[in-house]
């Protein structure tokens, strides 16, 4: 087709801008090595948003060996020259960046990964890490004193990583703001079963080791998710309201404990669907391993997972995260008690479900059992620092904060206030900011003056 001298002066001139245009692009720099949360700065990465995880891992446990190969899947959020990953102690053996080879270097915990060529803002690219060690759990004051991570047991490994503990065993972008999907492959000794996220897809025995695949569809924040290896007695089916559910118990705890896990997920499964919103994810269950070191029980996304505390008020606070933690994850781990606070008022309306006590007598009775001058009251539970992020007033003063906000917009508000929640921020994230301002539009009220009083100062309130 031939073109006037006219549209040959417009090629020219739409050709010249776009010259301009892509000189004007940003040069490639960097990812940050962090994503900006104070309390842990270098968690999670800048430059790139996390898509999908492939974990592909094999644990040998009598010597503690694990084995991985991840595969991420990625978009850039910058013109990128280089970009970390959070990695803590195991050794790396390749890289790879769209199946060619990588530069790579480690600094303290990152992983500083260049491509061959700059991943253009936009793009969506795969980086493979080829990795392997002996995982170490963390500790320190920030889980009540106790080991997290990756700790191994008699038979295998329980695998419960928050707040940071899940990139010392897959590399990864560290930080629930950056929540991706997840294929989970695990190769355990035979006989071994591994217990992960979402649904099974496969299992099967080959030459010694037993094989399973899970899936989890839904997006998942990295501290989440589990690898646990062990001997386990599985019951699945269906809860009553018709939701999947997978249930693993080590047998050594099959007759230690009067409850009955299957029974009490399947129930507060049901219950907290009708008054949360609908569950969010494909399968409920629940793994209860024999880890007494662990003094903590996780909300492992679809499956939260019991070590030493189990008990049935443990069973509905975990599964309440599934809505207030997992589905809606927070923005930054200041706002934690948006995790905490609802899961412990949930233990209340259990209870006031239940028919033991309300939940305006759980707030009292827990409200006057704590003296004014106790140190309790001088945590600021909108705030509360990083070694003290699980201070009992995050869980106890984020569920009195609710029930507070309840008895001042009435049940009706309340109860729109928690589905509205959890729909409008369902497998995102966010802040107490958020929560202020869909409380106030539901309620069509002004509570700045409670939630000050409650989240934002120090000391006991009045009541």
């Amino acid at each position: 087709m031939a073109l006037s001298r006219s549209a040959r002066l417009g090629t020219l001139a739409t050709a010249a801008v776009s010259f301009l245009v892509i000189a004007a692009a940003p040069a490639p720099t960097p990812g940050a090595p962090g994503i900006g949360d104070p309390y842990f700065p270098n968690l999670g990465n800048g430059g790139f948003d996390a898509l999908h995880y492939d974990l592909e891992v094999a644990y040998a446990p009598d010597t503690g060996r694990l084995d991985g190969r991840t595969t991420l899947t990625a978009r850039a959020t910058q013109n990128l020259s280089s970009f970390d990953l959070d990695l803590q102690q195991l050794e790396v053996t390749g890289v790879e960046v769209d199946g060619r080879r990588a530069a790579f270097t480690r600094t303290g915990d990152e992983l500083v990964v260049t491509p061959r060529h700059s991943l253009a803002r936009g793009r969506t690219f795969r980086v493979t890490v080829t990795y392997g060690g002996v995982p170490q759990p963390l500790s320190g004051p920030i889980v009540f004193g106790s080991k997290y991570g990756w700790m191994k047991t008699t038979d295998g490994v329980f695998v419960a990583c928050e707040p940071n503990a899940a990139s010392t065993w897959f590399p990864s972008s560290d930080h629930p703001a950056d929540k991706a999907t997840y294929d989970i492959r695990i190769k355990a000794p035979e006989g071994l079963t591994g217990v992960s996220n979402g649904r099974l897809v496969s299992t099967y025995d080959k030459g010694g080791s037993t094989y399973t695949h899970w899936r989890e569809s839904k997006p998942m924040a990295t501290y989440l998710a589990t690898a646990t290896i062990g001997k386990f007695d599985v019951r699945s089916g269906r809860t009553p309201g018709g939701t999947p559910i997978y249930v693993a118990v080590d047998p050594v705890l099959k007759n230690s404990n009067k409850v009955d896990v299957y029974a009490v997920t399947a129930a507060a499964t049901d219950y907290w669907s009708k008054v949360f919103g609908p569950y969010p994810f494909e399968e409920t269950g629940a793994i209860v391993d024999d880890m007494p070191e662990a003094g903590f029980s996780l909300e492992v996304q679809s499956k939260p997972a019991y070590s030493a505390v189990r008990s049935e008020t443990t069973i509905v606070h975990e599964l309440a995260h599934q809505w207030f933690g997992d589905s809606v994850s927070v923005r930054q781990w200041k706002d934690i008690w948006l995790n905490e606070g609802f899961a412990t008022y949930a233990q209340w309306l259990w209870a006031e479900h239940q028919g033991p006590r309300s939940a305006h007598d759980s707030f009292l009775a827990d409200y006057n059992s704590i003296p004014a001058a106790s140190s309790f009251w001088k945590i600021k539970v909108a705030d509360p620092q990083r070694d003290t992020m699980f201070a009992s007033a995050v869980y106890d003063r984020g569920a009195m904060t609710l029930q507070m906000l309840r008895e001042r917009i009435g049940d009706k508000a309340f109860f729109r206030l928690l589905p509205a929640w959890t729909k409008l921020h369902r497998y995102g994230n966010a802040d107490t900011a958020d929560f202020i301002r869909l409380a106030e539009r539901v309620s069509g009220r002004q509570l700045d003056d409670l939630f000050d009083t409650w989240l934002f100062t120090t000391g006991k309130p009045a009541l």
